[in-house]
């Protein structure tokens, strides 16, 4: 018997060393060839309030306060906490308390038959606390306890995510809708100018100055602004559904939705400017990023947890109560038991499933690590697209804006022309024609600046202080 807890302590010795001997997998992301910054700090936290929008800011306040994504990005949150509780747990001994009646009976000690005036009942209760505990020799609790702390980083960074998300969705949105009602009140400026012509016409031809072919063109015209009119209304509404629904409002807000907002064409064509270049932190900004570097720090810890099965596991047993024959003399009698015991167990014919174990652990960093170059491989994508469209709309909106103006000085000279009896009405109906898309397509290429601003302000990871402390938060809860 002297040699049972020598063997349990040689084996436990050995077992320690081969633990010492395990490789500690990389938590550290994979080295990625990344291009040199090419500008400075960018404060671009609450970066839709440079665009001077007052009903912009309120609807996204108002979004990253009831989206329905965001709340579910929270509620995933709260279940990646939940885990780490769930973690830590393994680190404490297991503590409960039972209770045990028994009542036997029996006609024979061993092989002899009970002596005469012996009961053949016996009796038995039983009080008593149990505590279990499994030593966490090799730290593999500690292990899972750091992977789900990452884990909820990790969510805590995806929830960050659908922050960065949500408000770029709204302002696109928003600048949508602002840069519909301009085109809208454009049209309807536009239908009251080709009703006045229509009726000057139908007086000309009445008095016989003109043919039907002129009134007949005029009354075309203003047939396809008021079509224009009928599509543009149905995009206005479709943004303010999209904006409602953005914003999580109720079924009902979002089938009748309101949406405040001051339309000006004078303030859609006056747009921000942002420094142009790549910060020098932008994989710190990038939420998505950050959030893929923890998933892997998790994973590699599971690796190292799914090796550390191999090793054998020490539990600890307890127990201490009381125990009498009868219940009256459960608490006053001199019953009282105590029990103690360690168990040493080494796992040897399930040692497939643990390699599988291992192999599903490493799978799944690899498939971490891929994400991982994709994610930055994206980003810079990302900046790189927006660069070239913030610097690309502004010069198309100059141009525009440039086009516009010639083309207006264009109208008025074959209106003049016309009206002196130089050109056919036919040469003022085309300049107009051409003005019209003019201050149209002026009108898009200020909305396709303020997006382009946004997918900047997004692809940077604006829309979230990334210099909080998230992870010593997260650790600390």
């Amino acid at each position: 018997m002297t040699r049972i807890p020598r063997i349990i302590a040689i084996a436990a010795l050995a077992a320690l060393l081969t633990a010492c001997a395990t490789t500690k997998t990389s938590t550290a992301p994979p080295a990625v060839d990344l291009p040199a910054p090419t500008a400075g700090e960018l404060s671009l936290e609450r970066w839709w309030t440079s665009f001077d929008e007052p009903a912009l800011t309120a609807l996204v306040d108002e979004a990253l306060t009831n989206s329905l994504d965001l709340q579910a990005a929270i509620a995933r949150v709260e279940s990646a906490r939940a885990q780490v509780t769930l973690a830590q747990a393994d680190l404490l001994p297991i503590v409960s308390w039972g209770a045990d009646a028994q009542r036997n009976r029996s006609t024979r000690v061993g092989t002899n038959p009970l002596p005469p005036g012996f009961s053949p009942l016996t009796t038995d209760y039983r009080l008593a606390l149990n505590a279990s505990y499994e030593v966490d020799l090799w730290g593999k609790f500690r292990t899972s306890t750091r992977a789900a702390q990452n884990d909820l980083l990790a969510s805590e960074y995806a929830r960050e995510t659908v922050r960065t998300a949500v408000a770029a969705e709204v302002a696109r949105a928003y600048f949508g809708l602002i840069a519909a009602d301009a085109q809208l009140a454009l049209l309807r400026d536009t239908l009251s100018l080709r009703e006045q012509t229509v009726k000057l016409q139908t007086d000309r031809a009445q008095a016989g100055v003109i043919g039907e072919y002129d009134l007949a063109q005029a009354e075309a015209e203003r047939d396809a602004v008021a079509a224009d009119i009928a599509t543009t209304q149905r995009a206005v509404s479709q943004f303010e559904s999209a904006l409602a629904a953005l914003a999580g409002r109720s079924p009902r807000e979002v089938f009748a939705p309101s949406v405040p907002r001051e339309p000006s064409v004078a303030k859609l064509l006056a747009v921000p400017s942002v420094p142009a270049g790549l910060p020098s932190a932008m994989l710190e900004r990038r939420p998505d990023v950050r959030q893929l570097e923890k998933s892997i720090v998790a994973a590699s810890l599971r690796i190292d947890r799914a090796h550390l099965d191999f090793l054998p596991s020490v539990t600890l047993t307890g127990a201490l109560g009381t125990e009498s024959g009868a219940l009256r003399h459960l608490f006053t009698g001199p019953g009282f038991i105590w029990s103690a015991a360690a168990g040493l167990v080494q796992p040897l014919l399930i040692t497939r499933s643990l390699e599988a174990n291992v192999d599903i652990a490493v799978a799944r960093r690899e498939e971490l690590v891929a994400s991982y170059k994709q994610t930055v491989q994206a980003a810079f994508k990302d900046a790189h697209d927006a660069l070239a469209a913030n610097e690309t709309t502004r010069a198309a909106l100059a141009a525009q804006t440039t086009r516009r103006d010639n083309l207006q000085r264009a109208y008025e000279l074959s209106d003049l022309r016309y009206k002196s009896g130089y050109s056919p009405y036919l040469e003022v109906l085309d300049a107009q024609r051409q003005l019209l898309q003019a201050q149209t397509l002026q009108i898009l290429a200020a909305r396709d600046v303020r997006l382009a601003l946004v997918d900047l302000a997004k692809a940077l990871g604006g829309g979230w202080e990334y210099k909080t402390a998230v992870e010593p938060q997260a650790a600390a809860k």
